[in-house]
């Protein structure tokens, strides 16, 4: 059959994308927070197998997709996918797929990233499903400041953190200091027979707590560090980091939502989060972020009739 440009858009908003130069399309599944049941790996295998080309390919957002679908099964694999709880889609101009290392099992971990991450796939890409924004929007939750996920290059992403608690009034100052000689950012260093942390670089890591044979280091808090404004793409933008560490998981989601708003009301059509920030001021973002506004006219903002047209800018 000859497929028409508006049942190729319609499909896509579901995720099902059109496979170039084919009748074709790759179907998009979403996972929570990059885990999937063994059963739900089965029943995206038998769809593979049933429907599809026969193989499976993973993207970087941590979605799975199984090329080689025909138009008229697209139905039929959603419904075999809703028997598993398994959902397609991730496309459009919207809050795409959230993505999150491993820190739940990882040695380095300092959150539940893979919690933290179904959370925010809870209440914001499903929350805000049918929320129009200028462009998509990205969202990763790193468990430390590794980075594997490359938190800053998203529109907003969390690192786990774990701010070292000092009390100089324990330290000895051994000349060969057990927190010096850990420190991987060389933040830690031992002057005139105190240690100093240089906050400026300290991207608290969490790896010198414990590690002072005099107990000046023993605890730390854990916290979240919040970069706004990343992109990766045709013109990459670094994330800005807000300045404060917030210390509770609460509070850094309702940043995550303040940002989802202040993009769809002061953001324009066809820009990404970084434009945004850009043209507006980041200090000006970050002031709104840390302020409940955007919250209490939540509804209102939702309601306004925005980015009713495409036109992606990058």
């Amino acid at each position: 059959m000859a497929l028409k440009p508006e049942d190729i858009k319609r499909v896509k908003a579901l995720g099902f994308l059109h496979n170039k130069g084919t009748e074709e399309f790759s179907v998009r599944v979403i996972t929570e927070n990059g885990v999937i049941t063994a059963a739900q790996n089965t029943a995206i295998s038998e769809v593979a197998e049933k429907f599809g080309a026969g193989r499976v390919s993973f993207t970087s957002r941590l979605t799975v997709e199984i090329p080689g679908i025909n138009y008229n099964d697209i139905e039929a694999v959603r419904e075999y996918f809703a028997k598993y709880d398994l959902v397609t889609g991730g496309t459009g101009s919207k809050v795409r797929p959230v993505v999150a290392c491993k820190g739940t099992t990882c040695n380095y971990g300092l959150c539940d990233t893979q919690a933290i991450a179904t959370e925010i796939h809870k209440r914001f890409f499903e929350g805000y499903a049918d929320v129009k924004l200028p462009h998509k929007f990205k969202i990763a939750v790193g468990g430390c400041p590794n980075n594997c996920v490359k938190p800053d290059l998203n529109d907003i992403g969390i690192i786990g953190q774990r701010v070292p608690k000092f009390d100089e009034d324990l330290c000895s100052g051994c000349k060969k200091c057990a927190v010096e000689n850990v420190c991987p950012m060389k933040a830690a260093k031992v002057v005139d027979g105190i240690l100093e942390i240089d906050k400026d670089l300290c991207n608290n890591c969490g790896l010198c707590v414990g590690k002072c044979h005099f107990d000046a280091i023993e605890d730390g808090d854990y916290g979240f560090k919040i970069y706004i404004g990343g992109r990766w793409g045709k013109k990459i933008a670094h994330g800005i980091a807000l300045r404060k560490v917030f210390t509770s998981k609460e509070e850094a989601l309702s940043v995550i939502e303040k940002a989802i708003l202040l993009f769809r009301e002061q953001g324009k059509t066809g820009e990404r989060f970084a434009a945004t920030i850009e043209r507006i001021g980041f200090d000006n973002v970050e002031a709104q972020l840390l302020v409940n506004d955007l919250l209490d006219r939540k509804q209102e903002i939702i309601d306004a009739k925005l980015h009713l047209v495409g036109g992606a800018t990058c």
